[in-house]
């Protein structure tokens, strides 16, 4: 029989730090308090609060900002945005300009409310987009989110947010994207697909479905892109 298994001290810290992140007791892009008054508040010392702050920060939970401070990491940060964005062009930088197709609230399919710890039926935002690169479309999203989560979520809103969609998910719905799984496959264009893609019917495609969490592991995005690989391609760092 094993016996009763216990956490480090500074895994014990991290925790409780990621429930204060979870709880909002400290937004995105917002600074956390000192490794010295965490220490005292938690009664610990600072090696070990530093301890849990450096994991969190190799995990993209927070980052260090030297002679300011440790903040939580924002989508809203220029190199944040394309953490998530694998699309890269062949030749030239990440420039991509999104065209809203639609935003609409439906009762969530089985199949999608499984992946996202739904009911059938619930309430859920689905959005369609495309990306462009020099005006051409290169990506074709659709995205479903837990309509509980992103109440008020409408066309008009995402239309006049100029940043990227995760930096509005947590600057307006308190919801921050941590973490990503993704499965990538091949398959050929269909004629929907072609023509907002402006590409020949059965043409190669990447399919890119990524389920997104945020803090406790909740699923809280399922995105499932086609990408036009013609003059890009998709790069992925493995550390």
């Amino acid at each position: 029989m094993a016996g009763p298994s216990f956490s480090p001290l500074y895994a014990q810290i991290k925790g409780l730090l990621i429930a204060s992140l979870q709880g909002g007791e400290w937004k995105a892009g917002e600074a956390i308090p000192s490794e010295l008054d965490l220490a005292g508040r938690f009664g610990v010392s600072q090696g070990t609060v530093r301890k849990a702050i450096d994991e969190m920060a190799s995990e993209n939970l927070l980052v260090r900002r030297q002679g300011k401070g440790t903040f939580v990491t924002t989508h809203a940060e220029q190199k944040m945005q394309y953490r998530f964005l694998r699309l890269v062009p062949d030749e030239g930088s990440t420039s991509l300009e999104r065209q809203l197709l639609d935003c609409k609230r439906m009762r969530a399919p089985a199949a999608i409310a499984k992946q996202l710890q739904m009911r059938a039926g619930e309430q859920m935002v689905e959005v369609r987009r495309l990306l462009k690169a020099a005006g051409r479309p290169v990506v074709l999203d659709d995205i479903w989110l837990p309509g509980q989560l992103f109440k008020g979520l409408t066309t008009e809103r995402l239309n006049q947010y100029r940043g990227p969609f995760y930096g509005l998910f947590e600057a307006e719905f308190g919801v921050h994207m941590i973490r990503a799984q993704e499965k990538i496959r091949a398959l050929a264009a269909d004629a929907e697909v072609a023509e907002l893609l402006q590409v020949p019917v059965g043409a190669p495609l990447l399919s890119v479905e990524r389920l997104s969490f945020t803090y406790g592991d909740r699923p809280v995005e399922l995105r499932r892109g086609l990408y036009h690989t013609e003059s890009h391609f998709y790069r992925n760092e493995l550390n």
